[in-house]
């Protein structure tokens, strides 16, 4: 997979300055799939355009979303970025550990998240990621502008893609995209509220670890339908036993 089929994507970006800075610098690197979700200042505007100079194109092509879920359509890989330390079960890693197997989805779209200028991605956004990166800084003064860590990465991701030879995978075209694992959490939970495992004032907190515990598996296309075939079978089996 070549590093121009990966999707940047932007949660809530507030800055115009920044977003048409984002399209300069990914313009640099040939990179041209940016989606903005839910954005917070005038991504066409007179500021942004200003700051993306010759690449208003970028900002014309963008695809504007409501929720992080539709940004995330078709991809079957996703990286979230960010600068805390948190209670993910998996590790944060640095651009050159995990940004090489963003490209190793043969061809299918894949996703480098970033999040909002004053406080990032949220827990909840950060579970719609397999694998997350944290860019190295000095601990004294910690926190990247955003554009400037879209530059780093868009900069790492594409020395990887021209550098290196990458191995193709054939599990890889099984991979399931995101919306359809998406699918099956949702089908999950509601089977899960049924029986009494989940309760609502808990199945947050309680789904996140779910989530995670098979973003790590990174599951195939086959193995979801399977999944998804058992919850039909074990609500048909709950139904059949409350006719009885």
């Amino acid at each position: 997979m070549n590093a121009s089929e990966v999707k940047i994507i932007l949660v809530e970006p507030a800055g115009p300055l920044n977003v048409g800075s984002i399209a300069r610098v990914m313009k640099n690197f040939a990179l041209h799939q940016l989606v903005l979700v839910n954005p917070q200042c005038d991504y066409l505007g007179e500021e942004a355009t200003r700051m993306a100079v010759h690449a208003k194109d970028i900002l014309e092509s963008a695809v504007s979303v409501a929720t992080l879920p539709q940004a995330l359509q078709g991809c079957k890989r996703a990286i979230a970025t960010t600068a805390r330390t948190r209670d993910l079960n998996s590790p944060l890693q640095l651009p050159r550990e995990v940004l090489p197997w963003l490209l190793e989805a043969s061809a299918q779209p894949a996703a480098l998240i970033f999040g909002r200028e004053d406080r990032g991605l949220s827990n909840e956004e950060l579970n719609y990621a397999q694998k997350f990166m944290r860019i190295p800084t000095d601990a004294g003064y910690a926190s990247l502008n955003l554009a400037s860590a879209v530059a780093i990465s868009c900069y790492e991701l594409t020395q990887f893609s021209n550098s290196h030879s990458l191995e193709t995978n054939t599990d890889d075209n099984e991979l399931a995209s995101l919306e359809v694992v998406e699918a099956y959490y949702k089908q999950l939970e509601s089977l899960l509220l049924s029986i009494e495992y989940l309760y609502p004032h808990t199945a947050s907190s309680r789904m996140e670890k779910i989530r995670q515990l098979y973003n790590r598996a990174q599951l195939q296309t086959q193995e979801v339908a399977m999944l998804r075939g058992i919850l039909r079978q074990m609500q048909w089996a709950l139904t059949q036993s409350g006719n009885s």
